[in-house]
């Protein structure tokens, strides 16, 4: 969060409606306001925090200076006490205004003392006719529009409120190239059941970014759903695995996929035994060869995950299928191990 400089410049600009002794009052209700809201932010007090910077906003507003910073701040501050709503209502707004952030800062040196002051505009025009300051400077803040962007998207999107697309998109057309809000649109195409502007959208990103193993893990989820991109998907999950090694559901993910429909491969197999044992075999030999590619795949989620029971469970009925008793035993303790510390 930015520095916030109450002060000089608040006095000033009181001194030049004429109410010397009303500007002394409202700087002093400015600088309390002012350090109750800090006070609150440091101490991760956000909800004490953003109804203070609306009251520095609201008095500097009924003193002509409209500083939506604040509002900001105080945006800022609900977004981190999960008061959503107040956050998302506050961004929406200061999206809406127009607002950016940019402010130009006026500062002058007072010769006698060499003290940098902070000025208001008019004020700072008008020093520079006293001889008593010099050093007359001028600075522009940066702007934080991307800023108000990205963090609506992420309320929205949390929220799961229909308004987050549009809005993603509205900030797509001022900043086409924003990796965060080109990654939110991705997943608000989720939310909104677009899944093949959703697959476009990942492998979009993993185009920019090839080394991102959750947009590898997601975009093998989707594949998997449809039976045409089956072993693109099972790529894409070798992919994940490969950026990270520990990736237990992707190593998940690559064993179900390899397997497919177990239980229909099952029913089909038992239908076909009695009369049509030929048939029945072959079911079973390439019920087999699935679980042996499924394996390794396997022994890797028990490595990356070896207190999941599922995990455990897993390996052991593809240990089973492959005829392999010794490390059944084992499954089996192992999973009798887990079930009773998951009962204490």
């Amino acid at each position: 969060m930015k520095k916030l400089i109450l002060g000089m410049a608040i006095v000033a600009s009181a001194f030049a409606f004429g109410q010397k002794k009303d500007a002394a009052a409202l700087n002093a209700q400015l600088q309390e306001a002012n350090k109750v809201a800090m006070d609150a932010y440091n101490g991760k007090n956000y909800a004490a925090a953003a109804p203070k910077f609306i009251e520095v906003y609201d008095l500097l507003k009924a003193n002509g200076q409209d500083n939506k910073i604040y509002m900001y701040y105080a945006g800022l501050s609900h977004a981190l006490a999960n008061n959503s709503d107040q956050s998302i209502k506050i961004f929406t707004d200061l999206i809406n205004s127009g607002f950016t952030g940019v402010e130009t800062t006026y500062t002058a040196k007072e010769k006698k003392s060499g003290q940098v002051v902070n000025l208001d505009k008019a004020t700072w025009e008008l020093m520079k006719k006293n001889s008593d300051y010099t050093d007359f400077k001028t600075e522009q803040t940066k702007s934080i529009e991307s800023d108000l962007y990205e963090t609506l998207a992420s309320l929205l999107l949390n929220a799961k409120s229909a308004e987050a697309l549009p809005v993603i998109e509205k900030g797509l057309a001022k900043f086409p190239n924003n990796a965060k809000l080109k990654e939110a649109q991705t997943t608000a195409y989720l939310q909104s059941g677009n899944t093949d502007k959703f697959v476009s959208g990942l492998k979009e990103q993993l185009a920019k970014n090839p080394n991102d193993a959750t947009n590898w893990y997601n975009l093998g989820v989707m594949q998997a759903k449809n039976p045409a991109t089956v072993n693109d998907a099972l790529e894409a999950f070798k992919k994940a695995i490969e950026l990270k090694p520990d990736f237990s559901d992707a190593y998940q993910n690559l064993v179900y996929t390899t397997i497919g429909d177990d239980a229909k491969v099952v029913t089909d197999i038992n239908a076909l035994r009695k009369d049509k044992p030929d048939e029945a075999s072959k079911l079973i030999d390439a019920r087999r060869e699935r679980f042996n590619k499924a394996l390794p795949f396997a022994e890797g989620w028990y490595k990356a995950s070896p207190k999941s029971l599922d995990a455990v469970t897993t390996l052991k009925e593809i240990y089973i299928v492959t005829k392999n008793m010794d490390k059944v035993k084992e499954m089996k303790a192992k999973e009798a191990e887990l079930t009773a510390a998951g009962a204490k």
